[in-house]
């Protein structure tokens, strides 16, 4: 039997999540099941991929976008910009059940695409792939320490609150009470977010499985180092360590207050001989300084420059705060680049300290430093890293197994009769 899923996500390529969406859907397709996908913004040219067909509706989920967004104002003092509330109701529902399907597989749905309440309403049984935590929390996609999404949130400290029923306890509220004994597939793609997805209390008594996301790996893999650095007219004789800050440069999150004072130390040891290359960021005239020359390579929008400048790199660093199974470390193992993150999130799941990178120790800048040095210092040794690299990826993150994996888990829910409805 071919099993019928319909994906729904916010974008098809755009961001993380959805280019991670978008892998599977490629991929399930070359498989026995047969995969479309429904986003409110497309920015592919997949036939396979639709957007809400009528203009009324489109402009309803821009709606309830942008009355999401309107409590945040009452928060001044908040410390984040990403935050999923999904009060507004847009119609939804009336346009999925056009796309007939055996599965409902939701991915990262915010911006007003998928309302609270929806899910109710969606008579198929329903995967849930989670890339981050906005799904078992009152709203906030990370919640740095805080663990209040193991209770009823409240007195947020993303939101600079200290009132107990705040926007945060709202939407906890909302989420418990649409929710409650509805059965959902919940999927996550490392082992910190499983067992924060576990300890939450709005996810804790569902079904909970973890299968990572996946890389192609017949698109991302090694590139003539040489050819690479001559299209993007980089230096030959220089080691090379690629950071991308595809958002903002100034990411908090992304860890660039721990790599600035690390690549600082290294200055002296390097100076003249190994520079930074960033994707994802323009120069500005406030640009840090970084202690050794800096390559800003702006935006790549296709996997081909992708592939050539993670190949371009010898070392590629994600120092992130809290992460979960970041897409780029997934697609420079691939290529054959070492990688060094801090030990924290779903990284562990995807580096071997001193096999396929360096797992720094939380936040300690001195570690940091030291690891990207020990990754440079010897060309037998990163060469080494480079075919464990690529090693990893196609044990752990080939998109076809993935793909795989997931056929495995329709089946299992189809077979044993699983319905959506409360």
């Amino acid at each position: 039997m071919t099993i019928k899923v319909l994906h729904l996500c916010t974008h098809d390529i755009k961001g993380g999540a959805a280019t991670a969406a978008y892998r599977l859907h490629a991929a399930l397709n070359t498989t026995e099941a047969s995969s479309q996908m429904l986003v409110a913004k497309k920015d592919s040219f997949d036939p396979q991929v639709f957007t809400p067909r009528s203009r009324t509706m489109r402009l309803k989920v821009d709606f309830a976008y942008r009355g999401d967004r309107w409590p945040l104002k009452f928060y001044r003092h908040r410390t984040t910009y990403d935050w999923n509330i999904g009060w507004f109701p847009n119609g939804i529902v009336s346009e999925i059940e056009r796309y007939p399907s055996d599965i409902i597989h939701l991915h990262w749905t915010a911006l007003g695409f998928i309302p609270i309440g929806a899910l109710r309403r969606l008579r198929r049984p329903i995967v849930w792939t989670q890339y981050d935590m906005a799904g078992f929390t009152g709203g906030c996609h990370y919640s740095g320490v805080c663990k209040r999404y193991e209770g009823a949130c409240g007195a947020c400290p993303m939101l600079g609150s200290q009132q107990e029923f705040d926007l945060s306890r709202q939407t906890w509220r909302s989420k418990a009470r649409a929710w409650a004994d509805l059965p959902l597939t919940i999927v996550t793609s490392s082992r910190w977010l499983t067992d924060c997805a576990k300890a939450s209390s709005l996810f804790r008594n569902q079904r909970i499985e973890r299968i990572p996301s996946g890389v192609d790996i017949n698109r991302y893999k090694p590139q003539d180092k040489v050819a690479a650095r001559n299209l993007f007219g980089l230096p030959q004789d220089k080691k090379l360590i690629l950071f991308v800050a595809m958002r903002a440069l100034t990411d908090q999150r992304k860890g660039i207050q721990y790599l600035i004072p690390a690549l600082k130390q290294l200055a002296a040891r390097w100076q003249g001989e190994a520079e930074l290359v960033i994707l994802g960021a323009v120069k500005s005239k406030d640009a840090p300084d970084f202690g050794l020359p800096a390559h800003y390579m702006g935006y790549l929008h296709d996997e081909v420059s992708m592939t050539l400048l993670y190949s371009a790199a010898d070392v590629f660093v994600a120092p992130s705060v809290q992460d979960n199974l970041p897409n780029t470390v997934g697609e420079a193992l691939a290529c054959g680049t070492p990688c060094i993150a801090f030990d924290i999130g779903g990284l562990p799941d995807m580096l071997n300290h001193q096999q396929n990178g360096y797992l720094v120790r939380p936040f300690e800048v001195d570690d940091l430093a030291a690891g990207i040095h020990w990754v440079l210092e010897d060309n037998e040794r990163r060469a080494a890293l480079a075919a464990q690299a690529r090693q990893t990826a196609e044990e752990r993150f080939d998109i076809s197994k993935i793909a795989a994996q997931y056929v495995a888990l329709y089946d299992d829910i189809l077979n044993a009769g699983a319905s959506n409805l409360p």
